[in-house]
């Protein structure tokens, strides 16, 4: 089973879920890769919180700690401990996007720069 037992949202979702949900508007997604990492590339509507700045920012967390919440990062590494964190945090619609900004760029959107 790939969820905690905190919550029912799976620990993973599919760049095409994520899609999905972005163009409908439903959710939160922070990209938690690093400041040249964004500025290589990103993903429309993401918002920058690279991994070592989580504990600090999760007052700008806060307010969407009942939304669904999206991490991802380059491949799916760094972004799946965010999630964990924050689901230890309280946040338990947090999700990791399987594969990354990679995944996305092959699957979603081959405008976005792979590296």
């Amino acid at each position: 089973m790939n969820q905690t037992p905190e919550s029912p949202f799976p620990i993973e979702i599919s760049v095409t879920e994520v899609k999905q949900l972005l163009d409908a508007g439903d959710l939160v997604l922070i990209d938690c890769r690093e400041q040249d990492e964004y500025d290589h590339c990103r993903i429309e509507g993401s918002q920058l919180i690279p991994m070592n700045e989580t504990p600090k920012k999760l007052d700008v967390l806060a307010p969407h700690r009942d939304k669904q919440i999206v991490v991802h990062c380059h491949l799916g590494g760094r972004s799946m401990k965010v999630t964990q964190y924050l689901r230890g945090q309280g946040f338990d619609k947090v999700q990791n996007m399987a594969g990354g900004i990679d995944a996305w760029s092959v699957e979603v959107d081959p405008k976005v720069a792979r590296y």
